[in-house]
């Protein structure tokens, strides 16, 4: 699907692409299908110079599915009052409060919410304000990481599981309501199939969700960590990675799928505001 006034722009990298000439509160359906095509055939999408209200990101977001409501704050609260679709991601601390989650420091390499039976099909973030410095977001790509593996190693893990810990979120707090437990074996989690088949484009992907905690079913304990081990130094190589530095009004949505994606720490005396929404997957990931 092409769009006259779409203009997709691939990035050098095996993912990520900047769609230009949008305004993401007027969208045709032609001009949508063209950008659901672009992040379909990209993975990440980047649209820069947004002006949106809460409710317009919402009204956007659910054109790509329903949405899921916010993870609970930290402090046992949520974010936005009304609007259980936005989830803050802030280092801001007002009255004593954080407006938001996961701070400043650094985030891991994560799918979001892969300890979920039926994880989210997508996430967005849309910037409203950002730090001097740093807080850059990094996406890798996990077609090609599979596509790369030597084929003794796809041999290997095809019909392996993975298990997906719930314990931790990815600025390695305890989630609300969960008692830390560090044994893989014995965390909390859900199993995926290792190696998926994507349900919208039918293309092979690994699916690692986080290093910690995680536990691939069935093997010692030892044997499970050194293959993780391998297959996370594979998977998070620069050669399969794109990254934006954000802007004021920049919204990057991407496959939670078909990724994973990292935060760089920034000074934690700088402001960064971000909303994010987050769409419901449609079906359990599968083999």
């Amino acid at each position: 699907m092409t769009s006259a006034s779409v203009r997709v722009l691939p990035s050098d990298k095996t993912l990520g692409a900047e769609i230009q000439g949008v305004d993401l509160r007027h969208l045709n359906d032609e001009d949508f299908a063209a950008i659901y095509k672009a992040w379909l055939d990209r993975s990440v999408i980047l649209m820069r110079g947004q002006q949106l209200t809460d409710q317009d990101l919402i009204a956007f977001s659910r054109r790509l599915g329903d949405l899921d409501w916010a993870p609970i704050q930290e402090t046992g609260r949520r974010f936005v009052e009304g609007l259980p679709e936005i989830y803050v991601v802030s280092n801001v601390i007002e009255k004593g409060e954080p407006i938001g989650s996961l701070g400043a420091g650094e985030a891991a390499w994560h799918t979001d919410m892969s300890y979920l039976e039926d994880p989210p099909k997508a996430s967005m973030l849309y910037a409203l304000e950002i730090p001097a410095a740093g807080g850059n977001t990094y996406f890798t790509g996990m077609y090609r990481a599979y596509e790369a593996l030597p084929a003794e190693t796809k041999r290997r893990i095809e019909g392996l599981r993975i298990k997906h810990d719930g314990t931790y979120n990815s600025g390695g707090y305890v989630r609300q309501g969960v008692t830390a437990v560090d044994d893989p074996v014995t965390s909390p989690g859900v199993y995926h199939p290792l190696v998926c088949t994507h349900p919208e484009t039918g293309r092979r992907m690994l699916y690692l969700g986080r290093r910690r905690n995680a536990y691939i079913g069935g093997l010692p304990l030892a044997e499970s960590e050194a293959l993780l081990d391998e297959l996370w130094t594979h998977a998070s190589a620069e050669r399969f990675a794109w990254h934006n530095v954000w802007k004021v009004g920049d919204v990057v949505l991407w496959d939670n799928r078909c990724t994973m994606h990292r935060r760089d720490p920034f000074d934690a005396n700088d402001r960064r505001v971000m909303h994010r929404t987050q769409i419901k997957g449609s079906a359990p990931l599968a083999a």
